[in-house]
């Protein structure tokens, strides 16, 4: 795991594209209750998964 509140976003890509239905992106970067709104809704229908592979890639490497 990265520094606290330091997330590497070639990561969190990663983690998006292979298993952002399961929103395990989320739980890397923090964010727990949507994390779990993934994981119950399959990245919401994938797209949410879609949206946030766009505004990951938006990000500053480190963040």
């Amino acid at each position: 795991m990265p520094a606290q509140g330091e997330h590497n976003k070639w990561i969190a890509l990663a983690l998006c594209i292979l298993l952002g239905y399961l929103g395990i992106h989320r739980f890397y970067e923090g964010k727990i209750w949507t994390g779990i709104l993934w994981l119950c809704t399959g990245g919401l229908c994938g797209v949410g998964v879609v949206i946030d592979a766009i505004l990951i890639v938006m990000k500053p490497e480190k963040y």
